[in-house]
């Protein structure tokens, strides 16, 4: 396998990439919502560029300004232009899984669509430790009134410690307390997109390129409860540790092999293991019945149905646990995220390997070349290393490409 790091704008360096040459691409790119106040996350309108024709410049100015309609369609030329490129480098048929935040990820879904992908599908992938960044309208209100709350004393949660302070001061304060600006944020969404095939069918595309076709088999959903394989072990295969270390209930970590066959057909919903225990509790236990193949005298009992005149097969298994055994399960550790590293990881969206493991075996052939033009701090590199992968990343952060490197000459070692 090769490992490939290309510093730099990845328009200029996807440009520097033979056409049709990666399998798969799975990116974590910026979402235009000016993220921690980053730079690499903020867009305003700029002449578009053309993908593909190099240049050092940005392809949008960086300035910190409102999440506007003009800055989202801002947003959106730039993702269309990166779309482009991503198109040219794939293999026709090959996939291009990309997140996206849940306020501008309809405007990256148009973009790569307008860009020439096929869009086949959207994932969402939920998690139980979102925090929520709420402006709490009772407090605003008494300080645009110039009136300050009684310190009551303080208070200390995993995001640090904070003054607390007692009830509205003003009667406008009193109505509105316990009104706010924002959900918690619970999910991401997945952009599922494909290039065009070359050949006429899928099958043909398949033998001619290797890309057009997802590995269901390989991201079957274990159907004895539910729940990820621990990939977080040594050379002789014993656990490394980590939230779920010795237990194999639903929604967690199964200590199973990881060619155990069969396990439930993977759906367009992934949970962590936190979502999935909360959603374990309010279902409790649940049975699925034997499924029945065929009608008649000939019919028998089995783990698959092949419903009337469709040619579809769906997977029903005769097990029982939590609602969560119907899904994937994934959740980044502070081990992960520092492993191989002198200093921390100072990257502030690390996706966990385990998932970006799941979604690189999705989409590409065993063997294959799979590009992250947003390398970040490189979890879709260590996935790759961990899948038998080819890769090639992009990252025009110095100190992201550096920590991503680090990762993955790491997990080169056996130890990620």
């Amino acid at each position: 396998m090769k490992y490939r790091y290309l510093y730099g704008d990845c328009l200029v360096r996807m440009a520097e990439l033979p056409a049709c040459s990666v399998h798969a691409i799975v990116t974590d790119p910026p979402y235009g919502l000016e993220f921690m106040g980053k730079e690499w996350d903020r867009f305003v309108p700029a002449p578009r560029r053309v993908a593909g024709t190099g240049g050092s410049e940005a392809p949008f100015a960086a300035h910190a300004v409102a999440l506007t309609p003009k800055r989202g369609r801002a947003f959106q030329d730039w993702c269309e232009t990166w779309a482009a490129e991503c198109l040219r480098v794939l293999k026709p048929g090959g996939h291009l899984l990309a997140f996206g935040g849940t306020r501008t990820w309809h405007r990256l879904a148009v973009a790569i669509e307008d860009a020439g992908f096929e869009i086949r599908d959207s994932i969402a992938w939920m998690y139980g430790s979102g925090f929520p960044k709420s402006l709490d309208v009772s407090k605003a209100i008494d300080k645009a009134a110039g009136v300050e709350r009684e310190v009551v004393g303080t208070r200390t949660s995993a995001y640090g410690t904070d003054t607390a302070t007692g009830g509205p001061a003003t009667p406008e304060a009193e109505k509105w307390d316990g009104w706010g600006t924002a959900l918690k944020p619970a999910f991401e969404p997945i952009i599922v997109a494909r290039k065009p095939l070359s050949s006429k069918t899928v099958a043909a595309n398949v033998l001619a390129h290797g890309t057009g076709a997802i590995n269901i088999d390989g991201a079957r959903v274990g159907a004895s409860g539910g729940g990820t394989v621990c990939g977080h072990r040594d050379a002789a295969g014993r656990c490394l540790g980590h939230a779920n270390a010795g237990r194999s209930t639903s929604g967690e970590t199964i200590h199973g092999p990881e060619s155990a066959p069969g396990g439930r057909w993977p759906a367009n919903v992934i949970l962590d293991e936190e979502a999935g225990l909360l959603l374990d509790k309010q279902t409790g236990i649940l049975t699925s019945g034997n499924a029945v193949v065929g009608t008649g005298a000939g019919a028998r009992k089995g783990q698959t149905y092949s419903g009337p005149s469709t040619g579809l097969i769906a997977s029903v298994y005769a097990d029982s646990g939590g609602a969560s055994r119907f899904f994937y399960c994934a959740k980044v550790s502070k081990s992960e995220r520092n492993a191989g590293l002198t200093n921390i990881n100072i990257h502030p969206t690390v996706k966990p390997i385990a998932l970006m493991r799941y979604l690189t075996k999705l989409v590409t052939p065993p063997g294959g070349i799979v590009l992250d033009p947003f390398m970040g701090s490189g979890s879709t590199g260590v996935a790759c290393v961990k899948e038998k992968f080819s890769f090639i990343g992009i990252e025009k952060e110095k100190e992201y490409l550096e920590i991503a490197k680090a990762r993955i000459r790491h997990s080169m070692k056996g130890r990620l």
